[in-house]
């Protein structure tokens, strides 16, 4: 069986390695003995950003592409990479799924990792409440009558017109931009692949991200891709596939 998770996890010891002060009792639980006494079968564990690409190289955006970089915005930005058609995991399996602990913005905001500025930090849900309230105009935005902002409700008042959540908008969309510039320029790859919840606005979005990329990315070879995931939720289950016939985790 696979089982994905949001966090930072040892595919090979089949264990949680950190949480982020998410779920702080993972590493603790032995989840290959849990998959053999619940239902006798053998586990594959992997960070669910790298899952969601090998699902989208599987079926969906990246098929056919052997180098990717996947991008997950959301509640928090997650990350992961691809390079000759295997993933890119490092020593201690943080290579490429720490997308959204790149620098932002140097002396920014206080991120959940402990650094300051990191793209999740400027340019994430769980951020978007405190970045709203510390605008000058959001005590006359209708965000300040909402008892929860999300991107969701950012767009809507953003393309009404509202000047907190227009300006919040196109921050976090060159937040985002200037991230996956980072990220082409340390992986390389031949298509970037955005996922997550906050690209039910991907029409504003995609457009932006890849105007970006065009200008800004150094790429002499020729023009990365940017493409929005087209699997959604199911990208992680398609992705156990491969990640079940990944012979390096034997």
């Amino acid at each position: 069986m696979a089982f994905s998770f949001c966090g930072l996890v040892d595919p090979v010891r089949r264990r949680v390695t950190s949480t982020n002060a998410k779920y702080d009792d993972a590493p603790s639980i032995d989840l290959e003995a849990w998959a053999r006494s619940e239902f006798d079968l053998p586990l594959r564990i992997e960070n669910d950003a790298r899952l969601a690409l090998l699902g989208e190289r599987q079926a969906g955006a990246a098929a056919g592409f052997d180098d990717i970089v996947m991008v997950t915005l959301g509640t928090g930005v997650g990350g992961a990479a691809m390079i000759g058609g295997r993933l890119v995991r490092g020593r201690h399996y943080q290579a490429g799924c720490l997308g959204g602990h790149l620098l932002a913005r140097y002396g920014g905001r206080e991120c959940t990792c402990g650094a300051k500025g990191c793209i999740e930090a400027e340019a994430s849900t769980w951020a978007l409440p405190a970045m709203c309230r510390e605008h000058p105009a959001y005590g006359s935005s209708p965000l300040s009558q909402l008892s929860k902002i999300g991107f969701e409700e950012l767009a809507h008042f953003a393309q009404a017109g509202d000047l907190c959540a227009s300006d919040i908008f196109v921050r976090c969309v060159e937040v985002w931009s200037a991230g996956v510039v980072s990220l082409i320029h340390a992986y390389d790859p031949e298509v970037v692949v955005i996922g997550g919840g906050v690209m039910s606005a991907a029409g504003r979005i995609l457009p932006a991200i890849s105007e970006y990329v065009r200008r800004r990315a150094w790429t002499p070879w020729g023009q990365v891709q940017v493409r929005a995931a087209s699997l959604g939720d199911t990208a992680a289950l398609l992705g156990a596939l491969p990640l079940l016939e990944d012979a390096s985790l034997e």
